[in-house]
């Protein structure tokens, strides 16, 4: 993140140097127009604070003092300097690494999980519309003008109207992918793990902005590389998200306070794929009239409701720091096979007595319980049974 940072500011600075174009004819084609939205919604969905606050600045500087005032508003500077100041912020976190004791690390993610859902928003709403009306650009224009029949139709401002869903839809599917990474550092327990997802997005995001300065059309054949390969893990990225915004949601209004398990059914992830049903499906376990374990969820949260029944076997919930888990005990092995939210934390003890089962230490809770058993036999305490 830091790298990329200098580089924006290297980049800006380089810019700032060259004089505004004079010339009266447009120094960009109608294919250029195309590339460079293509490029840049590409760019902005990976890091949308980043990529909003950077080509804002390029903006800012490449134009002149007297026309500044009619840049669109993310190259004012009310904008892209806070904006870029509080990447700069992040950054600064992130450069403490596994430094950072994880307890004071996990509320910055979460408020960086935040902040990325909300300019991830913005873009979407404000900026994409702006980047995306290639079609009434000087450019475009003058080449429509050329040809009789297009300016009698008036063609450009229909091909803003067409271009604009896919635009908006493109910008969502790479922001969906690209915010999965904040949710698994979300879930991730492993200081080690987040730098290097953070590290990917930094390097991917590096990828198309360089491929963009270098050569337009390597810039976007990377950028639909990127847009069809999002588009494949939507799902995925989509349920990863709901799961994030769950653990913000029970993190920032202390959910545990309130929740209470229920005997009908307590919501909970897949931690694992069962039965083709995806991981990380939301849905709420209860047990059935006859005893069964049954699943019951809603693909993509809306269409019709599904159930999944468990196999059977010997069960526990899992007491972990930040989350707990439902497990199969097998031997000595333990499968995890629910992710719980935040919410459940402190109650795990209840939620177990809910479904008939016993507790169990998991995660890095685990590893310490099982250094605490050593100590207990080292010294001839002796040591307690897995499961309560």
């Amino acid at each position: 993140m830091v790298a990329l940072a200098l580089c924006a500011v290297i980049l800006v600075a380089h810019a700032a140097t060259k004089p505004a174009p004079a010339a009266a004819k447009p120094a960009t084609t109608p294919g250029s127009e195309v590339a460079q939205a293509v490029t840049t919604i590409t760019g902005v969905a990976i890091s949308p604070l980043l990529g909003a606050g950077a080509y804002g600045a390029f903006k800012w500087f490449r134009t002149e003092d007297a026309q500044r005032k009619n840049l669109p508003w993310f190259a004012q500077m009310w904008f892209w300097l806070p904006a870029l100041g509080l990447v700069g912020a992040v950054a600064l976190k992130d450069a403490g690494g596994v430094a950072v004791p994880t307890a004071l690390k996990k509320p910055l993610d979460v408020a960086e999980a935040l902040e990325n859902k909300v300019s991830g928003l913005v873009a979407a709403g404000a900026f994409v519309p702006i980047v995306a009306s290639v079609f009434g650009s000087e450019a475009v224009q003058q080449a429509v003008a050329e040809n009789t029949m297009f300016a009698s139709l008036g063609i450009s401002g229909v091909l803003n109207v067409l271009l604009m869903p896919f635009a908006i839809i493109a910008f969502v599917v790479v922001w969906l992918a690209a915010h999965a990474i904040n949710m698994l550092i979300l879930i991730s327990p492993f200081a080690t793990v987040d730098a290097a997802l953070k590290g990917f997005r930094t390097f991917l995001l590096s990828t198309v902005t360089v491929g963009g300065f270098v050569n337009e059309t390597v810039g976007v054949i990377w950028s639909l590389i990127i847009i069809l390969f999002s588009y494949c893990v939507a799902g995925w990225a989509f349920r990863l998200t709901v799961c994030g915004t769950q653990f913000i949601w029970d993190y920032l209004t202390f959910g545990r306070t309130r929740c209470q398990p229920e005997a009908a059914g307590n919501g909970m992830f897949l931690a694992r794929q069962l039965d083709k049903v995806p991981i990380r499906t939301y849905g709420r376990l209860a047990r059935s009239a006859a005893g069964e374990l049954v699943f019951t969820y809603r693909p993509w949260l809306v269409l019709a409701p599904r159930t999944l029944t468990l196999p059977k076997g010997n069960y526990a919930v899992g007491k972990g720091i930040f989350h707990g888990e439902v497990v199969l005990l097998e031997g000595e092995e333990k499968t995890a096979m629910f992710t719980l939210p935040p919410r459940y934390n402190t109650h795990e003890d209840e939620l177990a007595r809910v479904y008939g089962w016993g507790t169990t230490e998991v995660g890095i809770l685990a590893g310490f319980a099982a250094i605490g058993r050593f100590i207990r036999e080292l010294c001839g305490i002796g040591s307690r049974s897995a499961v309560a």
